[in-house]
């Protein structure tokens, strides 16, 4: 039990970073692209309380953690978005949805570089060390479930952007068995195939981006 409690207080602040940044830069993207709907909830907030859902973003991962379920699953508070008042509401979703995975991208390029850094200036305390490495792994796994292509996750905004009117439409129907897709696919263990190549690729990009900076410290 102790060592799931060091555990947990390990990932504590990088998953509230994660699930409050991820929220913020969605709001943040429509209003800079016309809907000022999430911005006048206050949700284009660095406050992780006004982005947590109660059951979704503690109940539901908590539950999972400590029943040492062998997946873990949780949901922020959606941030609202009316396509109507977006400019060009098509085109614009693709990059208030993008947004979001976007921010845990940069979320993981932060943790990876204090990682680097901290081992550069032979700073080995575990818990910091095990913190910045939780960033970047619960960073990686944000930014590769949310990008895949069922909506409502954020790749199933941009995939529904991406295509053709007619077929956006018919795609967009999906959405209401979204939620139970998803589940049946972590069920199914067949997830694993998109997390895992998307993880991969963009740790690999992460790594290179941050090249120079490790051949100098080292």
């Amino acid at each position: 039990m102790d060592q799931l409690i060091q555990n947990f207080a390990v990932y504590v602040l990088p998953i509230l970073f994660a699930i409050t940044l991820h929220e913020a830069s969605h709001a943040y993207a429509a209003k800079y692209f016309g809907d000022s709907t999430a911005y006048l909830q206050g949700r284009m907030s660095l406050n992780p309380v006004k982005h947590i859902d109660p059951v979704g973003t503690i109940i539901i991962p908590v539950v999972l953690y400590f029943v040492g379920s062998p997946f873990l699953f949780g949901y922020a508070k959606p941030v609202p978005v009316d396509w109507g008042k977006l400019r060009k509401p098509k085109r614009d979703m693709i990059w208030v949805a993008l947004a979001g995975p976007a921010a845990n991208l940069v979320m993981a390029l932060f943790w990876l570089v204090l990682s680097i850094a901290l081992r550069g200036l032979n700073i080995y305390e575990p818990f910091f060390m095990r913190m910045a490495e939780a960033g970047v792994l619960v960073n990686l796994v944000i930014f590769a479930f949310n990008l895949l292509p069922i909506p409502p996750l954020d790749g199933g905004r941009i995939m529904t952007g991406l295509l053709p009117h007619r077929q956006a439409y018919q795609f967009a129907q999906i959405e209401r068995y979204g939620f139970f897709i998803v589940i049946a696919l972590m069920f199914l263990q067949v997830l694993q195939y998109w997390m895992v190549p998307v993880m991969v690729v963009a740790e690999k990009l992460l790594k290179l981006i941050v090249s120079p900076l490790t051949v100098f410290l080292s």
